[in-house]
């Protein structure tokens, strides 16, 4: 599932040279590690509490935008639904496309923001672009 998830997210570059961001990666960070092996994308790694010195320190409750300008994507995997409105408020600011993946059990709350569910041969997601 979490190869298809990257795979959906490389589909969307189209090997054009991309920023793209994950919004509180924590511990797991395959899907960032998968896409930054890509000559044509930047990666960045934020969270509040970074894991190690790849991560920047962000809160997404009151984002730094300067980290996030020309980012062309920016995804999410199971951020606290507490989170997603501010997740989908930056996205919107910035401009780009944003891609949520919540826990399988818990529904998207994104507030005013509507996003459609994609499914990705075996992996399932929200998108906004």
């Amino acid at each position: 599932m979490w190869q298809d998830f990257g795979e959906y997210i490389l589909s969307l570059t189209k090997n054009r040279n991309v920023k793209i961001a994950e919004i509180g990666v924590g511990r797991f960070s395959a899907i960032a590690d998968m896409l930054s092996e890509k000559d044509n994308i930047t990666i960045i790694k934020t969270d509040i509490d970074p894991a190690d010195s790849t991560v920047i320190r962000d809160d997404i409750t009151n984002p730094n935008l300067s980290i996030y300008e020309n980012t062309d994507i920016i995804y999410s995997i199971r951020p606290p639904s507490e989170l997603q409105p501010y997740i989908a408020s930056l996205a919107e600011k910035i401009g780009c496309d944003l891609i949520i993946k919540p826990l399988t059990n818990e529904d998207l709350n994104t507030g005013r923001v509507k996003m459609k569910l994609k499914n990705f041969k075996k992996a399932s997601f929200y998108t906004l672009r």
